[in-house]
C-alpha cells in the first residue's frame, strides 16, 4: 500500500487480468482498495452520450459453478460492449468502447475482430492502429490475439517495412517468444523477405546456441530456400553444425537440427559422418553423441548392411550400457538363463538388443539434463551470493 497525495491510502497489486476500479466517480465503495476517483473515470452507464443504449448483461446462467466478480468498470464496459455488437454499432463511440474494453482485456478475440470492422467501415489510419497495437505487444508479446492483429494490419497496409525490426526488438527481450517467431516466419514468406534472414539466424546462435528456436528457424529459411538436396548445401550444414556441437557438445538443440536434416537421407549414408563423430568422441562425448551413434547403427542394421554382429558390437562399444549388458549376458549364463548372447541372434534379435540400447541411452540423457539444470541452479545461486 501507499498514500496519495491526499494521504489516502491505495493498494498497488490487484489480481490479474482484469483493471479493478471502484464503482463510481465520488463514491465511497472501492473496489480492490482503490478508489474510483482517482483517474476521474466515468461509467458508460452515468455518460450521457449513452443514454440511447440499453446495456446487456454478461448471462452466466441460473446456477454459475464458477462465478468470476468482475469490477464494476469491467461490467460496465463489457455490458455497453455487448450493447453495441448486437445492434451493430459501426461508429467513433463503438471504437472508442473497443479501446476501453481492451485495455481491460486484451485477449478477448470478439473486441479484435469487431475493432477490426469498425477500422475498415470508419475507414480509420491503420498505421496509427499498427501504433497502438505496437504499444500492447510490447506490454504483452505473449497474447495471441494481438499478434493477429498486427498480422492483419500488416496484409491490409502490404507494408512490411516495419516488422523484422520490430519482431527482433521483441526477441531480444525473450528470444524464445513462439508468437515472435510464428509472426516472423510468416512475414518472411508471405513477403519474400529471405535474403538476409539466414545471417540474422547466424548472430543469434552466436549470442546463444542453445536456442532451439533459432535452430528452427534455421532449418525454416533453408528449407524454403535452397533446400538440403543441394550436396554443397548439405556438407555446409553438416560441417556448420558440428563446429557448433564442438562449441558445446551437451547442447541438444544442435543435435536435434543435425538428424533432423539427414534422417530421410539414412543417417548412416552420409560420407564420412560415423568416422567424424568417432573422433569428437575421445574429447566431446556427450549422451547425444552416444545416442546419434546409436541411431546410425540401428539405419545399419535396417538397411541389410554386410555384417550385423560386428555393427551391432560397434554399438555396444559406443553406449555406456556395454558393461552392464555384459554383466546381464554372464548373470544369463550363471542361472541358466536363455537370454543369449548379443553377437549371436538373428536380424529381428538384433533390432530389438539396439532398441533397447536407445532406451537406455535416453534414460542416461534424462539423468544428464537432470544434473545440467542442478549446476546451471548452483552456479545462479553462486553468483547471487557473490553478488
Amino acid at each position: 500500500m501507499m498514500a496519495d497525495g491526499e494521504g489516502r491510502l491505495e493498494v498497488e497489486v490487484c489480481a490479474p487480468p482484469l483493471e479493478i476500479e471502484a464503482e463510481a466517480a465520488g463514491d465511497s465503495e472501492l473496489d480492490c482498495g482503490i478508489p474510483f476517483e482517482s483517474n476521474g473515470y466515468v461509467l458508460y452507464r452515468d455518460r450521457k452520450e449513452w443514454a440511447d443504449i440499453e446495456p446487456v448483461p454478461q448471462d452466466d446462467g441460473p446456477n454459475p459453478v464458477v462465478q468470476i466478480i468482475y469490477s464494476e468498470k469491467f461490467k460496465d464496459v463489457y455490458d455497453y460492449f455487448r450493447a453495441v455488437l448486437q445492434h451493430d454499432e459501426r461508429s467513433e463511440r463503438a471504437f472508442i468502447l473497443t479501446g476501453d474494453a481492451i485495455d481491460l482485456n486484451a485477449a478477448n478475440y470478439t473486441v479484435w475482430h469487431f475493432r477490426r470492422v469498425l477500422l475498415q467501415s470508419l475507414k480509420k489510419d491503420l498505421q496509427e492502429e499498427l501504433n497502438y497495437i505496437t504499444a500492447i505487444i510490447e506490454d504483452q508479446p505473449k497474447n495471441y490475439q494481438v499478434w493477429h492483429h498486427r498480422r492483419v494490419l500488416v496484409e491490409w497496409l502490404k507494408d512490411p517495412s516495419q516488422e523484422l525490426e520490430f519482431i527482433a526488438d521483441i526477441l531480444n527481450q525473450d528470444a524464445k517468444n513462439y508468437h515472435a517467431w510464428q509472426h516472423r516466419q510468416w512475414v518472411i514468406q508471405e513477403f519474400k523477405l529471405w535474403d538476409d534472414e539466414l545471417e540474422y539466424v547466424e548472430q543469434l546462435l552466436k549470442e546463444d546456441v542453445r536456442n532451439n528456436s533459432v535452430w528452427n528457424q534455421r532449418f525454416f529459411v533453408i528449407s524454403n530456400t535452397t533446400g538440403y538436396n543441394d550436396p554443397a548445401v548439405l556438407e555446409r550444414e553438416v560441417q556448420y553444425t558440428l563446429e557448433m556441437i564442438k562449441m558445446v557438445p551437451h547442447n541438444e538443440s544442435a543435435w536435434n537440427y543435425l538428424k533432423g536434416i539427414l534422417q530421410d537421407r539414412g543417417l548412416s549414408k552420409y560420407p564420412n559422418l560415423l568416422e567424424q563423430l568417432l573422433e569428437l568422441q575421445p574429447s566431446h562425448s556427450s549422451p547425444y553423441l552416444i545416442a546419434f551413434l546409436v541411431d546410425i547403427y540401428e539405419d545399419m542394421l535396417e538397411n541389410q548392411c554386410e555384417n550385423k554382429e560386428e555393427t551391432l558390437n560397434k554399438a555396444l562399444e559406443a553406449s555406456y550400457v556395454k558393461s552392464w549388458l555384459k554383466k546381464k549376458i554372464q548373470y544369463g549364463k550363471n542361472t541358466g538363463n536363455t537370454l543369449e548372447d548379443p553377437l549371436k541372434v538373428n536380424t529381428a534379435q538384433l533390432r530389438n538388443r539396439v532398441c533397447q540400447l536407445k532406451m537406455i541411452s535416453n534414460d542416461f540423457i534424462y539423468k544428464e539434463r537432470i544434473q545440467h539444470s542442478a549446476l546451471c541452479a548452483f552456479k545462479k545461486n553462486s553468483r547471487q551470493r557473490e553478488c
